[in-house]
């Protein structure tokens, strides 16, 4: 049981967290009347969190270990606001028993558990001995204190291949790796401890056996300082990418009734067995037959907003109450399951390139309305920048619905309607997942991303006629609307006072081989296009939401068009289309690095050599490994040849495009 004292009323909140999550604790903490603190580094100067809290200071460097983890500073920009308590939110410091346990000794309120419960839970080793004490079923596997490369390689042996390679501390797939057959291993261990340390600053690792064509489930717990523990129902978040989520929903469709309430109650007796306070989730691995526990994560997840939606229940607010001291609102018995709820994490990420990460500024951010069953958590707007310091989620889009059918349909509807561009993004991705027959169906398991990768991440629909007459009519728009900023009383496109005259349009798409060309004639009340010998008839007017309603051929639909210089970005009722407009005067050579060169595609750090100068190389051979938004990326040979330099070495902060290797083809 918490000791006395330590939960108490404040006015004053500090979060202590950056993006999307900071500006979801400041939402609710407003409501409840709390003056919020936010905290940011040199990077977050401009960002949302930091403009939407009363207060907000600087914690020092853009690099997470020289501010959002820097627990001196933390509790220095609380001592200097005069914030009576903390909210870690997830990731960074939140399940740091050390930062909980320097806030109670800095007087402050931790708004989660205390360093004790996230030492005996927060432990992936040490919270399975306590479950297997609790009667919680488990994994088989080793997650002793002993770390050595025998004792991990004989307890793999006794295990059985595959295997799953955990980081004991922390969570989001960081440090994790599966190993198929025991010469692997060695290599496995390094990467997973030296992401372990670089994310978490703990490098133990634990070993568990990979469960083949798993799902995952897990439980939203919450306690409070008087013994009361309740559960709110389960997720699954079994559509994973790297181990990460990618899409979560809740109630689990894969449960029975009955199944769901023997996980709900393993889930109570795991957070019992430390007499819990605060909210927790605690996660299971599920075969298909039997369900086994992995770990508790000891804070709020991302993906809270869909056991929200079907409980009614505002989870940051429940936090803020047991950090007041206060029972919980609600009893078990009290505590309702309503309609289903689906979210989708959209990433500045690109799922053609690998979800290599995607930096830069925000030059669109378009959303629909918050209505309907749909809700948006955003950490970013437009003009923000995506920096390469931090994780790469924008926002989370939510759809809430009577079934699952609807809500699947609601959300990819939201999903179908944002434009978010500046940055690549993994929209179409989430919209290609969320309708694949197979997911409609929950035919799926954890592997299930990895397998229908090609097909998720195949290229759009080839442009056609429809959308050359919106490239050509969302020019126009362009040309008009300049013209009247700038006075003049011409028409953009050419006025005339008698006569026909014609212009040319030719655009470029990269699922397309050759440019395509649309001809356009006017003159006074007339307007004709002409599409590879095919007239078509057009109008185009411009909406309030920055995009306009086409007729094209008499039929009427609406487009959402952003140019800048002669890129278009279009979206139709075809879908989304990137296209060149190809300059009929020239300029539009591209300079492309060469392919020897190995360069950085990110900001990054390096953190590992795989190669030496002067080696022959495979195609596909590893050269070296990135750390970009604390996520390894390893670089390899474009093809086969002998590397002739490297010209970095571990430990350098590189910028995107620096050469890092000159790689020479074989003869």
């Amino acid at each position: 049981m918490a000791r006395p004292g330590l939960y108490r009323r404040f006015r004053k909140l500090l979060i202590a967290n950056r993006g999307e999550i900071a500006v979801r604790v400041i939402r609710t903490a407003r409501a409840m009347g709390l003056k919020t603190v936010a905290v940011y580094s040199e990077a977050d100067r401009n960002a949302l969190h930091v403009a939407l809290a009363d207060e907000a200071v600087l914690l020092g460097p853009a690099r997470a270990r020289d501010s959002y983890l820097n627990i001196e500073r933390l509790i220095e920009a609380a001592r200097q606001t005069g914030a009576e308590a903390v909210h870690p939110g997830y990731g960074f410091l939140s399940e740091s028993a050390e930062f909980a346990q320097t806030c109670l000794d800095a007087g402050l309120v931790f708004v989660g558990p205390t360093a004790a419960m996230i030492t005996a839970m927060g432990s992936k080793s040490g919270s399975k001995f306590l479950m297997e004490q609790a009667g919680v079923p488990l994994v088989p596997g080793y997650h002793g204190e002993a770390q050595d490369e025998a004792t991990l390689a004989n307890e793999a042996a006794r295990i059985g291949f595959p295997v799953l390679i955990k980081a004991s501390a922390g969570g989001g797939g960081r440090g994790m790796r599966v190993v198929n057959a025991a010469g692997d291993l060695a290599d496995a261990v390094t990467s997973a401890k030296r992401e372990a340390k670089a994310a978490f600053g703990d490098d133990r690792v634990l070993i568990e056996k990979f469960v083949q064509n798993p799902r995952h489930i897990e439980v939203q717990i919450i306690g409070d300082s008087h013994g009361n523990l309740v559960s709110l129902f389960e997720r699954e978040c079994t559509l994973q990418r790297r181990h990460q989520k990618v899409i979560e929903e809740a109630p689990s469709p894969t449960l029975t009734p009955e199944q769901r309430e023997t996980v709900c109650a393993a889930a109570r007796r795991a957070a019992g067995a430390v007499n819990y306070v605060g909210a927790g989730t605690i996660e299971f691995v599920s075969d298909g037959r039997d369900v086994f526990f992995i770990e508790m994560n000891t804070r709020l997840q991302v993906e809270h907003p869909v056991t929200e939606l079907i409980t009614g229940v505002d989870l940051v607010e429940w936090q803020l109450r047991v950090a007041f001291g206060e029972a919980l609102p609600l009893t078990q018995d009290q505590i309702r399951l309503h309609g289903h709820a689906i979210e989708a994490r959209v990433y500045a990420e690109n799922p053609a390139k690998n979800f290599m990460p995607s930096v830069g500024t925000i030059k669109t951010w378009r959303f629909p309305a918050e209505t309907g069953g749909l809700r948006i958590d955003a950490g970013y707007r437009e003009r923000d920048v995506v920096s390469p310091y931090y994780d790469a989620m924008l926002a989370k889009m939510i759809a809430w619905a009577p079934t699952r059918e609807v809500a699947i349909e609601r959300l990819n509807r939201g999903l179908e309607d944002t434009d978010v561009r500046g940055i690549v993004s993994n929209i179409p991705f989430l919209s290609s997942l969320l309708t694949h027959p197979d997911v409609v169906a929950n035919a799926i398991d954890t592997g299930f991303i990895e397998r229908h990768l090609t097909h998720l991440t195949q290229s759009g629909a080839v442009a056609g006629d429809l959308e050359l007459c919106a490239a050509v009519a969302a020019i126009l728009i362009g040309e008009q609307t300049a013209a009247k900023e700038q006075g003049s009383p011409w028409r953009a496109s050419g006025w005339m006072p008698v006569g026909l005259r014609q212009r040319v349009f030719s655009f470029r798409q990269s699922a397309a081989n050759e440019p395509r060309t649309a001809t356009l004639a006017y003159g006074p009340s007339v307007q004709r296009l002409s599409i590879e010998g095919r007239e078509t008839s057009f109008s185009a007017l411009p909406t309030d939401d920055g995009g306009f309603d086409l007729v094209c051929d008499g039929v009427k639909s609406h487009v959402v068009a952003v140019i800048e210089g002669h890129e278009l970005y279009l979206r139709t009722r075809n879908g989304r289309f990137d296209l060149h407009w190809i300059d009929p005067f020239g300029g539009d050579d591209e300079e492309q690095a060469g392919e020897d060169k190995i360069v950085a595609p990110l900001p990054g750090t390096v953190v590992a050599l795989l190669a030496q100068e002067g080696a022959v190389l495979e195609k596909g051979a590893a050269i070296l490994t990135l750390e970009v938004m604390k996520m390894e990326q390893t670089l390899r040979a474009p093809f086969a040849g002998r590397l002739k330099a490297i010209k970095c070495k571990v430990g350098d902060i590189v910028q995107e495009g620096v050469e890092l290797a000159d790689l020479e083809p074989s003869a």
